[in-house]
């Protein structure tokens, strides 16, 4: 709600009929916030996230193109009449019609144009939930398939995920894992990159990295990691990264216990984590924009600077 107390906000316009094309921009304008129609003319919001500013703002389109506008404040009379307000902001058949999309979408051939169908998913779902005023059951269950969507896409693009082994993670000496080749599959998602990341930032500084076509194709004397059989790998519930993190005995820094959950979500799901969304997009746009995995790999490395960085200087903003 806004200070004033105001609860929801209505905006009475009149347009001059021979001009169509102000018409048409200012009705695009409204159909943009999500404006419910209470009749002809008459256009409402909830008074929550800048709604005034935003009506305000097609009270100046109108004025401009020759009408006259109002803003006003309204309370209902009573809960039935707000319940017929509400429903005007149903975005179910909205929702609908995204989850059909999702589930027929076919994952296009090569890493770039998965990347952008991924993004143009994504963007779908976050123009309904922009003007989607109270989120319900229609709500989660989209942003639920959205989610499965995105991994089972990027899981086509990352072949021969591990299996999670079942042994105890050994505890491990920096000094034995210096200026070591280390190999993992070749175009890295989050978790290798984040575990590379690990690797250059904590562990081993001249670390050079192998990017493989098979796990199979590992150099006998590289360090692997994330795939079935490496030295680093999924163990139990904990991906590469959080093994990687307890091996080298770096488990009580809580940025990086703060991280690897980060990863652990978007590599496997479980919990939801506030920044997931946030470093799924912003990587997605590294894959899609860099030629050849040492360069996906330096990007990646900056992000997860900044995320740690952020995270040390913040430790109780989560």
């Amino acid at each position: 709600m806004i200070g004033d107390g105001a609860e929801w906000l209505a905006l009475i316009i009149s347009l001059p009929a021979r001009n169509a094309t102000a018409r048409m921009r200012v009705w695009r304008g409204l159909k943009a916030l999500g404006c419910g129609v209470l009749r002809d003319g008459v256009y409402l919001l909830p008074a929550q996230n800048g709604a005034r500013e935003l009506l305000m703002r097609q009270q100046r389109e109108v004025v401009a193109a020759g009408g006259s506008s109002q803003l006003v404040e309204l309370k209902p009379a009573d809960e039935a009449q707000e319940s017929r307000w509400r429903k005007l902001f149903d975005r179910a058949a909205d929702y609908s019609k995204f989850s059909r999309h999702a589930r027929t979408l076919k994952a296009p051939a090569g890493p770039a144009a998965s990347a952008r169908a991924v993004r143009s998913l994504r963007r779908e779902f976050e123009a309904i939930a922009a003007i989607d005023f109270f989120p319900g059951p229609a709500h989660d269950q989209a942003k639920n398939l959205l989610d499965e969507s995105e991994r089972a896409m990027l899981a086509r693009l990352s072949r021969d995920e591990p299996s999670a082994a079942a042994r105890a993670i050994e505890p491990c000496s920096r000094k034995d894992y210096q200026r070591r080749v280390w190999a993992t599959r070749k175009h890295p998602w989050v978790d290798r990159l984040a575990s590379a990341w690990l690797i250059k930032r904590f562990i081993d500084r001249a670390a050079r990295f192998v990017w493989l076509e098979r796990p199979r194709d590992c150099p006998a004397r590289a360090v692997g990691f994330d795939f079935d059989g490496a030295e680093f790998t999924h163990v139990g519930n904990r991906v590469t990264f959080e093994v990687m993190v307890m091996a080298f005995r770096m488990d009580a820094d809580s940025a990086l216990a703060r991280l690897g959950r980060l990863v652990h979500y978007l590599d496997t799901g479980g919990i939801p984590v506030a920044d997931a969304d946030g470093l799924r997009t912003i990587l997605l746009g590294a894959r899609a924009r860099c030629r050849g995995d040492d360069r996906l790999l330096a990007e990646a490395r900056k992000i997860f600077d900044f995320l740690y960085t952020a995270y040390k200087e913040n430790p109780d903003d989560e």
